[in-house]
Parts: structure tokens; sequence; C-alpha cells
């Protein structure tokens, strides 16, 4: 199959990035700030906030000022985590474009990481999905430990298939599939997927590959081969599931257009100007780009 001409980037790092970070809560200028930079980039679709109780998320207690304080381009969606309808309820206030919501292909999982099974974690979205339904806003799903669990090791891809049918059932424009600790390889990941493509439509599909043990790119550039034409992924591979021993994060986004550049893909994205954003935000938390390209290309971020 041929790959697609066109690859949107959903990109995590505000979000997925951030939620993790150790120490102190980060400033609300520096969540804006990279907002704002990733923009520039060319990013079309960012997830800023998430409207989760501080008490078990701190570094996203500040999500309504987060959203107040982007200097907001046009042509850009600001989307935000809403796990139950009072989160849903603050992110309208706050004016975002689009909210995700969120459950799991593996049981032990599910009750480990929300307390729940997956069919009550499904539950509590239907009245999220109703008043998005009613306010007209876009709600985007995900699936976690789509090629793995930390739990329960394999997941089976019929399992992953049922969770993701029931999200676009419920309502959900686009399912994210997620190999939250990293742990998939280019075939599983085609057999994934094909699975999941048997229940929901192949444009309807995102790829979220955590690249704990190397293989994100790889497991990419096989389900671009299939047809998935989404990507999430998180400047200098930004944050990383707190429940998978070694677990390094999210895809970087400056590798997965490196590649889809090489391809001869579109994105729309400046991988110039992508890389001096992940030099810039690394420097301001302290830590090593975690992006191959943007440590090839890198360096002052100036």
């Amino acid at each position: 199959m041929s790959f697609p001409g066109h690859v949107r980037i959903a990109e995590m790092s505000p979000r997925d990035g951030l939620q993790n970070e150790p120490g102190p809560v980060l400033a609300t200028n520096l969540k804006t700030g990279l907002i704002e930079h990733l923009a520039d980039c060319g990013l079309t679709h960012i997830e800023s906030a998430s409207f989760v109780s501080p008490k078990w998320v701190p570094q996203m207690g500040d999500a309504a000022e987060v959203m107040a304080g982007i200097s907001r381009k046009p042509g850009v969606r600001y989307t935000a985590l809403t796990p139950n309808i009072k989160g849903f309820e603050n992110a309208l206030a706050a004016g975002v474009d689009e909210v995700a919501v969120f459950g799991a292909a593996s049981e032990t999982f599910s009750q480990k990481n929300i307390n729940c099974s997956i069919a009550e974690s499904l539950d509590r979205f239907a009245p999220v999905m109703e008043a998005a339904a009613k306010h007209r806003i876009p709600v985007r799903g995900y699936v976690s430990t789509v090629l793995g669990c930390p739990y329960e090791g394999d997941i089976a891809p019929a399992q992953v298939a049922l969770v993701a049918k029931a999200l676009l059932n419920m309502g959900c424009y686009e399912v994210s599939l997620g190999d939250t600790i990293g742990v998939g390889t280019p075939l599983k990941a085609k057999r994934m997927l094909a699975a999941v493509a048997e229940q929901v439509p192949m444009n309807q599909l995102a790829a979220h590959f955590h690249d704990t043990y190397g293989q994100a790119l790889a497991n990419l550039y096989a389900v671009l081969e299939e047809g998935i034409s989404v990507i999430d992924a998180s400047v200098a591979g930004l944050g990383g599931c707190p429940y998978a021993r070694g677990a390094s994060g999210n895809v970087a986004t400056e590798d997965v257009i490196y590649l889809l550049d090489g391809l001869g893909i579109e994105t729309g994205v400046d991988l110039k100007k992508l890389v001096k954003t992940g030099d810039w935000i690394s420097a301001q938390l302290g830590r090593k780009n975690g992006s191959r390209v943007g440590q090839a290309m890198g360096g002052t971020g100036e």
C-alpha cells in the first residue's frame, strides 16, 4: 500500500509531555509559551491542557489559566483532556476547541490507572459525549495499552478493536491507538491495526506510540504503510507513562517530521523551528533533549 500524501500531527507535549514532569508545578507562562512556539512551527492540533483534579495531576492544575493565556493562532485547534463531565464543563468555559476521553485495552491497567473497569470507564464518558454533542464540541478518543500492558503483557488485537469501536459508537470522531509503554514492534503494530480497522475506518484512526524500546519510528513506518495518516507526537520526546519501568516518553515530533519529510509526506511543519522549540523547552526543564533529530540538528536553540 502507498503512503498517505499528507499526515496530520497531533502535538502532545503541553499535556502528555508535561503532566508527569517531576518537581515543582511549572509556571503557566512556560506552558503557554510552549503552545505558542508549537503553533508557530505549523502544528495545527495541539493538546494544550487536562481538566482533571489537581490532586491527581498537579502539573495540570492551571488548565483554565493556560487556555486563557494562549495567544490563539487562526487555524490551530487547541484541545484538552476531559475524563468526566466536570472536566468537560470547565474545559467548555475555558474555550477549548476539542476535548478528549481515554479508555484502556487492558482491564488491569484501567483498574490501576483510573480505578474502574473498561466498561465503567466508557459509561463515565456518556455524559461528556452528550454535552459535547449539545455544544458541538468534537471529541477525540484514546485507547491505551494497545500493544502491551505492564500488568497483563500482550493485549489481544480483538480487545483493542472492541474498545476503539465503543469509542467510535459513542461519538468520537477519531480514535488514537496508544502504545502506552512502548513495547510494540512493527508486526504487532500491523496486526493490531488490521483488527481495529475492521471495526473503525482507517481515516478515523491515529497512532500514539511511545519510544521506550526505540521502536516507535519503525512502528509508525509500519502503520503508515497500512494507511494511518494521523500521528501523535511530543516535541523533544517529552512525557511518558508513570506505570512503565524505563518509559522514555512519547515519540519525538522532530524525529517523526524528519521521517515524514524523508518519505515525501506533507505535514506543514517547519522542522528547523521545531528543533529550536525542542531545544528551548528542554533547556527550560533542565533536561537533555529526547529527540535524536533535535540532538543532531540542534544546539543552542537560538
